[in-house]
C-alpha cells in the first residue's frame, strides 16, 4: 500500500534496498520527485558508516533518536543506522 508522505515510491524502494534509513529513503524520494532525479542523483553520497568512528556512528545515532546507542558497539551502532 502506497504511503502517501511518499512522493516517488520507485527510488523510495531503491534507496531502502541499497540500505538506507526509512527516514533518509523518504527524504531523497520526495526530493527527486520535487527537483527530478538527475538533479538529485548528482549530490554527493553520505559518509560510508564502515568508515567512520564508533564515536561518529554514536553522535548519528543520537541525532536519528535510536534508543540504546550508548553500550552498542560500532557494528550493532552501523546496523541500528542502516535499519533505522
Amino acid at each position: 500500500m502506497p504511503n502517501p508522505s511518499i512522493k516517488d515510491e520507485k527510488t523510495y524502494r531503491e534507496v531502502r534496498k541499497s540500505g538506507a534509513s526509512k527516514e533518509k529513503a523518504a527524504r531523497v524520494a520526495n526530493a527527486s520527485a520535487g527537483q527530478g532525479r538527475k538533479k538529485v542523483a548528482a549530490r554527493g553520497r553520505s559518509s560510508n558508516y564502515d568508515d567512520m568512528t564508533r564515536d561518529e556512528l554514536y553522535q548519528r545515532a543520537k541525532k536519528v533518536g535510536i534508543p540504546g546507542r550508548s553500550s552498542m558497539t560500532k557494528d550493532q551502532l552501523v546496523d541500528a543506522l542502516r535499519n533505522h
